[in-house]
């Protein structure tokens, strides 16, 4: 039953992630790999949808939704230089310090996310091919893996970004 329903929204829902992602800015596999999960959440919780093809586009569309407010809201940091030559003794010392905050918060978040994230901050600067092949999973789920576990990096440190600012 549930390959057949999947084997039936497959060409409709890359039509619609096709057609949405674009506009929103992301790849329409990632759109996909997350509509997708949705519907599997969905049949393992209130199993098939009355009508599939029209749960599926409302999924589609709400999935572009959030991801493009999840876009509207990150922005890169203006007080961090993105030109690191000037290499004062204080600077290697904060650049070592949030180097290691980061390399810690990455050890501590869930599952895979630490394999992940320290593939693709990798110095040999690996391809999503062979990322994929070195932790096993399929190319097309790395993208919403990888937003998912910059989500989990984002609230762990949140707090320790928000304890050290400074106050006047």
């Amino acid at each position: 039953m549930k390959h057949d329903l999947l084997a039936d929204l497959r060409p409709l829902l890359t039509a619609e992630a096709s057609a949405e992602a674009y506009a929103i800015g992301t790849e329409p596999a990632d759109l996909e790999q997350a509509v997708w999960l949705r519907l599997l959440e969905h049949l393992a919780t209130d199993g098939p949808p009355p009508d599939p093809q029209d749960w599926l586009r409302h999924a589609v569309r709400a999935e572009s939704r959030r991801t493009r407010r999840t876009t509207r809201r990150e922005r890169p940091y203006e007080t961090d230089p993105a030109d690191d030559s000037e290499r004062g003794p204080e600077h290697l010392v904060l650049t070592g310090a949030r180097h290691r905050a980061l390399r810690d918060a990455v050890r501590r978040l869930p599952g895979r996310c630490p394999r992940l994230l320290q593939a693709l901050l990798s110095p040999k600067d690996l391809t999503y091919r062979e990322i994929a092949g070195e932790l096993g999973i399929s190319q097309g789920s790395l993208g919403p893996e990888r937003s998912r576990c910059l989500g989990c990096l984002r609230r762990l440190l949140a707090p320790e970004v928000a304890t050290r600012q400074v106050r006047g």
